[in-house]
């Protein structure tokens, strides 16, 4: 294995992560589930480091990267809103702008011509908001901590900038499809 490869391998890993998180979160292995959450987070920004610091960029890694993170999120917020400690509403918001996203990406490419993957800054905020609900919704069901009104918080921030981030992608992409049109039939 060539160390430029090192990013791609812990991808994997991160996705591999996933199926023993869902485990302890069913088990009820709280303290279990916030350390394995923890190493998926560690490993998702050493990653990010090393592609950065020593150039190891690749069109593989471009794509498992935002798989491996939206593969850990919705599984997990999923499972913590079959727990009930999440409201359905919310992960259906969370996921359905992904669908969205993903539906409208397929489409651009296949129709206009190669996606390259771009998270803006307020799905940027999406992303971190995400994760750290999900460590405030298993810490308070572990540790009865922190308050509710901080996850009810990060909730809300979630949504916002779900919606928002959603709303920008699809006018962004929709944006770039018609100039891409228009470029053609010129």
């Amino acid at each position: 294995m060539k160390l430029s490869t090192l990013p791609n391998a812990i991808c994997v890993l991160r996705m591999l992560l996933v199926v023993p998180i869902l485990w302890a979160l069913a088990a009820g292995a709280y303290e279990l589930t916030l350390l394995l959450f923890l190493c998926a987070g560690f490993s998702d920004g050493l990653d990010g480091f090393l592609a950065k610091r020593f150039g190891w960029h690749s069109e593989l890694g471009g794509l498992l990267d935002p798989l491996a993170d939206k593969l850990l999120l919705v599984c997990v917020f999923l499972a913590v809103t079959l727990l009930g400690l999440v409201p359905a509403w919310l992960t259906s918001c969370v996921i359905g702008r992904d669908l969205i996203i993903v539906s409208g990406a397929l489409a651009y490419q296949y129709f206009v011509g190669p996606v390259r993957g771009e998270p803006t800054p307020v799905s940027k905020l999406n992303t971190v908001l995400q994760l750290l609900f999900i460590l405030a919704v298993v810490s308070r069901a572990a540790y009865g901590w922190p308050a509710e009104s901080l996850v009810i918080v990060l909730g809300a921030g979630i949504f916002v900038t779900t919606v928002v981030s959603g709303i920008d992608y699809v006018w962004t992409w929709s944006r770039r499809a018609m100039r891409a049109s228009r470029g053609r039939t010129a």
